[in-house]
C-alpha cells in the first residue's frame, strides 16, 4: 500500500469517529435557549474561528467532547448528569453567540 493510501485509510477511519457539531445541539439545547451550533467558537490552541457546527464530536467517552477540526484540540467538554450539567469551555478562547437585535 501506498504512504498516499495508508494516509487516506487513516482518515476515513478517524472520520467515522466523530460526528460534527451539530450532534451538540440536542444536549446544549437542554442548557442555553438559542442554538449554539451557530455560535462561533475560537480554537485555544490554533485560533481558528469558526461554528460549533463544523467542531469533530466524539460521544465515546461519558459525555461528549468536541475538538478543532484543524489542531484536534480539545475546545468543548459537556458531561450531562441527572440533575445537573457540566460544561468545560476551556479549549475555546471564545464563544460569539448571535443575538436578535433590541
Amino acid at each position: 500500500m501506498t504512504s498516499e493510501r495508508a494516509e487516506w485509510g487513516r482518515h476515513q477511519v478517524d472520520s467515522e469517529m466523530y460526528e460534527d457539531g451539530n450532534a451538540l445541539a440536542g444536549p446544549l439545547g437542554e442548557i442555553f435557549t438559542m442554538d449554539v451550533t451557530v455560535a462561533v467558537s475560537r480554537c485555544a490552541g490554533c485560533g481558528l474561528a469558526g461554528p460549533v457546527a463544523r467542531l469533530h464530536v466524539y460521544r465515546h467517552a461519558p459525555g461528549w467532547v468536541a475538538r478543532c477540526p484543524a489542531c484536534e484540540g480539545v475546545v468543548l467538554r459537556l458531561v450531562r448528569g441527572p440533575d445537573s450539567a457540566w460544561l468545560d469551555l476551556t479549549g475555546a478562547v471564545s464563544l460569539r453567540l448571535p443575538m436578535p437585535t433590541l
